[in-house]
């Protein structure tokens, strides 16, 4: 099947939507970037109170551990009902009922039962699978002539969501004297806010699209989604990793545990200032090549500070390393929407990658833990750490040439006009 095609073709019929105002167009926006913000509160403002739900529900570690590994199962696993209910309602409201949805589960997991709780988990992580996966066929839809900046404020909103909700969960619970219950539901209002301010797109007529009854049968024959899928994957690996084990790593190399800590939200704030430039750029290029072996060198490099000298200079480790890895989420991102030709190619894309890159996700730190038991050290999971990242480069490399997936009506976008951004 012929790859012919350019990142982005503006001759690739991808519908627009209808004109609209100055203040609707404002209000697109801010609903764009609070639904941004909810793609990770869920996950990330639960972790630093689970000691204290486990307490009061009975639970032991694993019974502890299984509630982020079904919400981090549904992401991978799920993501494919987005373009089920994106060719049935439509993007815009595909996104608000995943914002719906989420403000449901995360209610019902607060509601205090471990019946509750692994149900509520369910059924958030399903809401944030489908939002996953829906977003850059948002872009693709409303900006297609700005896809890197706009690709480039929902990544940000997606790390700077987790920093805050992350950050806030037990300052909020002790400044209120709340219980768990209470924050952990809190996280429902963000998502109800976002809700409200997309409500106005929802209800517009949705923008005509091409009949496609298979997306997914021509996308799975074409190699340039297995090159986009492998990259979106292995970048989760080594981002996993890192997240899961960096407090843990530190800690046995004689930092105190609260600094330990200090690091890991370091490299969370460098991935912000990642995340916000590195699409502008890269969406501006013909090829993210470039790109993409420039984020995957420092990440590379972050792994090697961490694996030779961790106490030594473990800032600037995490800020090395949360550049790399904040740049190389947002440009998996935005290869994904730049690949496709039109918001249905986009979200059926999304969904073959987010969920293989999911699921590769759930198995890197078992895989590390498994690797630290056997060798009673760092330095073995670290290498095979590095070894992902090896991988990462070469997919990177496939990925960011400019190079488009055929669409889902079996079209080849034309050739020659640069990127869209």
């Amino acid at each position: 099947m012929s790859e012919r095609g350019v990142s982005v073709s503006r001759a690739s019929g991808t519908p627009l939507m209808p004109p609209v105002s100055s203040a609707s167009r404002v209000l697109l926006i801010a609903g764009f970037v609070l639904a941004s913000l909810n793609l990770r509160p869920a996950l990330a403002g639960f972790s630093p109170v689970l000691d204290e739900i486990m307490n009061d529900l009975g639970l032991n570690a694993a019974g502890g551990g299984a509630i982020t590994t079904v919400m981090v199962v549904c992401l991978g696993v799920l993501g494919p009902l987005a373009p089920l209910l994106a060719r049935r309602f439509g993007l815009d409201r595909t996104l608000l009922a995943g914002l719906l949805i989420l403000a449901a589960g995360v209610t019902l997991r607060a509601a205090g039962s471990v019946p509750a709780l692994y149900a509520g988990a369910a059924v958030a992580g399903t809401a944030i699978a489908v939002m996953n996966v829906a977003m850059p066929g948002v872009v693709k839809q409303h900006f297609p002539s700005r896809v890197g900046p706009f690709t480039a404020i929902y990544v940000s909103g997606l790390v700077l969501g987790a920093a805050l909700a992350s950050g806030s969960v037990v300052p909020i619970e002790r400044a209120t004297g709340l219980g768990w219950r209470e924050v952990t539901a809190m996280t429902a209002i963000p998502a109800l806010a976002a809700a409200v301010l997309w409500l106005p797109q929802a209800l517009r007529r949705p923008a005509r699209q091409e009949a496609a009854p298979r997306p997914f049968a021509l996308l799975l024959r074409n190699r340039v989604t297995w090159y986009v899928t492998a990259y979106m994957g292995i970048q989760s690996l080594t981002f996993y990793i890192m997240l899961a084990w960096i407090p843990t790593i530190f800690k046995d190399a004689g930092l105190p545990a609260d600094q330990a800590g200090y690091m890991l939200s370091l490299t969370n704030l460098a991935q912000v200032a990642a995340t916000l430039t590195v699409p502008v750029l890269a969406g501006r290029a013909r090829s993210q090549v470039p790109y993409v072996t420039a984020a995957t060198v420092l990440t590379i490099a972050g792994y090697l500070g961490v694996l030779f000298a961790p106490a030594a200079l473990p800032w600037l480790w995490m800020i090395v390393l949360g550049v790399g890895q904040g740049a190389s989420i947002a440009l998996a991102l935005l290869i994904i929407t730049l690949r496709a030709p039109d918001p249905v190619s986009v979200t059926a894309l999304s969904a073959v990658a987010q969920s293989v890159g999911y699921t590769l996700a759930a198995l890197g730190p078992l895989l590390i833990g498994a690797l630290y038991q056997l060798s009673g050290g760092w330095t073995l999971p670290l290498l095979a750490g590095l070894g992902a990242c090896a991988l990462q480069l070469g997919a990177g490399f496939l990925a960011g040439r400019p190079v488009t997936v055929v669409g889902t009506d079996g079209s080849h976008p034309a050739e020659g006009s640069p990127s869209s951004a």
